[in-house]
Protein backbone atom coordinates (compact mmCIF):
# COMPACT_ATOMS: atom_id res chain seq x y z
CA UNK A 1 0.00 0.00 0.00
CA UNK A 2 1.17 3.08 -0.86
CA UNK A 3 2.55 5.80 1.59
CA UNK A 4 1.03 9.73 1.28
CA UNK A 5 1.72 12.24 3.43
CA UNK A 6 0.03 16.00 3.21
CA UNK A 7 2.61 18.45 4.19
CA UNK A 8 1.96 22.39 4.57
CA UNK A 9 5.17 23.96 3.60
CA UNK A 10 5.80 27.16 5.27
CA UNK A 11 7.37 30.17 3.64
CA UNK A 12 11.59 29.78 3.23
CA UNK A 13 10.89 26.24 3.10
CA UNK A 14 13.01 24.12 0.03
CA UNK A 15 10.98 21.59 -1.24
CA UNK A 16 13.62 19.13 -1.36
CA UNK A 17 15.11 17.17 2.21
CA UNK A 18 18.46 18.38 1.54
CA UNK A 19 20.05 21.67 1.05
CA UNK A 20 22.48 21.32 -2.24
CA UNK A 21 22.73 25.09 -2.14
CA UNK A 22 26.00 27.50 -1.36
CA UNK A 23 28.54 26.41 0.95
CA UNK A 24 27.80 27.75 4.57
CA UNK A 25 24.25 28.87 3.71
CA UNK A 26 21.20 26.80 6.23
CA UNK A 27 18.29 26.86 4.76
CA UNK A 28 15.76 25.14 6.12
CA UNK A 29 14.61 22.04 4.26
CA UNK A 30 11.69 18.86 4.67
CA UNK A 31 14.15 17.07 6.61
CA UNK A 32 13.49 20.16 9.38
CA UNK A 33 9.37 18.91 9.47
CA UNK A 34 9.20 15.23 8.13
CA UNK A 35 11.51 12.36 9.35
CA UNK A 36 10.02 9.31 7.29
CA UNK A 37 12.10 6.93 5.31
CA UNK A 38 11.63 6.71 1.84
CA UNK A 39 8.94 9.41 0.57
CA UNK A 40 9.70 11.69 -1.76
CA UNK A 41 7.86 15.01 -2.90
CA UNK A 42 5.58 14.84 -5.99
CA UNK A 43 6.11 17.91 -7.61
CA UNK A 44 7.86 20.99 -5.85
CA UNK A 45 6.51 24.76 -4.58
CA UNK A 46 8.86 26.95 -4.69
CA UNK A 47 10.69 28.51 -1.27
CA UNK A 48 8.65 31.42 -1.58
CA UNK A 49 5.30 29.57 -1.56
CA UNK A 50 3.45 27.73 1.22
CA UNK A 51 0.95 25.02 1.72
CA UNK A 52 0.31 22.00 0.23
CA UNK A 53 3.22 19.66 -0.85
CA UNK A 54 2.18 15.84 -1.33
CA UNK A 55 5.08 12.93 -0.94
CA UNK A 56 4.51 9.68 -1.15
CA UNK A 57 6.62 6.25 -1.29
CA UNK A 58 4.81 5.13 -4.62
CA UNK A 59 7.22 6.07 -7.86
CA UNK A 60 4.01 5.60 -10.15
CA UNK A 61 1.54 7.46 -7.79
CA UNK A 62 4.50 10.64 -7.70
CA UNK A 63 4.77 11.19 -11.24
CA UNK A 64 1.12 11.04 -11.72
CA UNK A 65 0.39 13.70 -9.65
CA UNK A 66 3.59 16.17 -10.63
CA UNK A 67 3.46 15.06 -14.41
CA UNK A 68 1.50 17.98 -16.60
CA UNK A 69 0.90 15.01 -18.80
CA UNK A 70 -2.22 13.42 -16.06
CA UNK A 71 -3.91 17.44 -15.59
CA UNK A 72 -3.98 16.64 -12.23
CA UNK A 73 -6.06 19.90 -10.52
CA UNK A 74 -3.79 21.90 -8.50
CA UNK A 75 -6.00 25.16 -6.94
CA UNK A 76 -3.69 27.94 -5.33
CA UNK A 77 -5.17 30.86 -3.31
CA UNK A 78 -2.85 34.00 -4.94
CA UNK A 79 -3.16 37.56 -3.26
CA UNK A 80 -2.27 39.97 -5.74
CA UNK A 81 -1.50 43.19 -5.62
CA UNK A 82 -3.77 45.51 -7.23
CA UNK A 83 -7.53 45.63 -8.24
CA UNK A 84 -8.02 42.65 -10.64
CA UNK A 85 -10.67 43.65 -13.29
CA UNK A 86 -12.68 41.17 -15.42
CA UNK A 87 -10.71 41.64 -18.59
CA UNK A 88 -7.27 40.54 -16.75
CA UNK A 89 -9.38 37.83 -14.94
CA UNK A 90 -10.72 36.46 -18.52
CA UNK A 91 -7.44 36.46 -19.87
CA UNK A 92 -6.31 33.75 -17.28
CA UNK A 93 -8.71 31.95 -17.96
CA UNK A 94 -8.42 31.59 -21.40
CA UNK A 95 -4.54 31.08 -20.70
CA UNK A 96 -2.19 33.41 -21.29
CA UNK A 97 1.41 33.18 -23.27
CA UNK A 98 4.20 33.16 -21.07
CA UNK A 99 8.21 33.24 -22.23
CA UNK A 100 7.88 29.42 -22.39
CA UNK A 101 4.40 29.18 -24.47
CA UNK A 102 1.03 29.49 -24.11
CA UNK A 103 -0.51 28.16 -20.86
CA UNK A 104 -3.99 26.29 -20.68
CA UNK A 105 -6.96 27.96 -19.99
CA UNK A 106 -6.95 28.30 -15.61
CA UNK A 107 -9.88 28.30 -13.20
CA UNK A 108 -9.86 31.86 -11.73
CA UNK A 109 -12.21 33.78 -9.54
CA UNK A 110 -11.90 36.45 -7.41
CA UNK A 111 -12.18 35.41 -3.61
CA UNK A 112 -13.17 36.95 -0.34
CA UNK A 113 -9.47 37.23 2.30
CA UNK A 114 -9.33 33.45 3.25
CA UNK A 115 -8.69 32.61 6.79
CA UNK A 116 -5.12 31.94 6.54
CA UNK A 117 -2.25 31.41 8.92
CA UNK A 118 -0.47 34.94 9.39
CA UNK A 119 2.90 34.64 6.97
CA UNK A 120 6.24 35.01 8.35
CA UNK A 121 7.81 37.32 7.40
CA UNK A 122 4.62 39.39 6.90
CA UNK A 123 3.55 40.20 2.83
CA UNK A 124 4.24 43.74 2.90
CA UNK A 125 1.31 46.22 3.33
CA UNK A 126 1.55 49.54 1.06
CA UNK A 127 -1.72 51.53 2.49
CA UNK A 128 -2.26 53.04 -1.75
CA UNK A 129 -1.91 49.83 -3.25
CA UNK A 130 -5.13 48.16 -2.87
CA UNK A 131 -4.54 44.03 -3.09
CA UNK A 132 -6.84 41.24 -3.25
CA UNK A 133 -6.91 37.37 -3.72
CA UNK A 134 -7.92 35.25 -6.20
CA UNK A 135 -8.52 31.40 -6.57
CA UNK A 136 -6.67 29.65 -9.20
CA UNK A 137 -6.85 25.80 -10.22
CA UNK A 138 -4.23 24.83 -12.77
CA UNK A 139 -4.15 21.68 -14.48
CA UNK A 140 -0.09 21.85 -15.67
CA UNK A 141 2.47 23.14 -13.38
CA UNK A 142 5.67 25.00 -15.28
CA UNK A 143 8.36 26.82 -12.91
CA UNK A 144 6.74 29.62 -11.22
CA UNK A 145 3.64 29.77 -13.41
CA UNK A 146 1.03 31.20 -11.35
CA UNK A 147 3.39 34.23 -10.10
CA UNK A 148 4.10 34.25 -13.85
CA UNK A 149 0.67 34.35 -15.10
CA UNK A 150 -0.56 36.60 -12.65
CA UNK A 151 2.16 39.37 -13.74
CA UNK A 152 1.95 38.52 -17.11
CA UNK A 153 -1.82 40.64 -16.31
CA UNK A 154 -0.54 43.32 -14.60
CA UNK A 155 -1.52 41.66 -10.94
CA UNK A 156 1.91 41.27 -9.24
CA UNK A 157 2.29 38.47 -6.56
CA UNK A 158 2.16 38.89 -3.12
CA UNK A 159 1.67 35.49 -1.58
CA UNK A 160 0.94 31.92 -2.93
CA UNK A 161 -0.36 29.26 -1.22
CA UNK A 162 -1.08 25.82 -2.91
CA UNK A 163 -4.44 24.53 -1.46
CA UNK A 164 -5.57 21.71 -3.24
CA UNK A 165 -4.00 19.13 -5.07
CA UNK A 166 -6.73 16.70 -6.93
CA UNK A 167 -8.78 15.56 -3.81
CA UNK A 168 -6.28 16.56 -0.97
CA UNK A 169 -6.39 19.42 1.15
CA UNK A 170 -4.77 21.47 3.07
CA UNK A 171 -7.87 21.51 5.40
CA UNK A 172 -7.32 21.40 9.18
CA UNK A 173 -2.93 21.29 8.58
CA UNK A 174 -1.20 23.64 10.00
CA UNK A 175 2.00 25.55 8.84
CA UNK A 176 4.72 22.79 9.45
CA UNK A 177 2.59 20.14 9.85
CA UNK A 178 1.65 16.93 7.95
CA UNK A 179 -0.76 13.96 8.27
CA UNK A 180 -0.94 10.84 6.12
CA UNK A 181 -3.60 10.75 3.54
Amino acid sequence: MSRVILFNKPFGVLSQFTDKGTEGTKRATLSNYIDVPGVYPAGRLDKDSEGLLVLTDDGKLQARIASPRFKKPKTYLVMVEGEPGEDQLERLRKGVTLKDGPTRPAGVERIADPDLWPRDPPVRFRKTVPDAWLRVTLTEGRNRQVRRMVAHVGLPCLRLVRWQVGDWSLDGIAPGHWREA
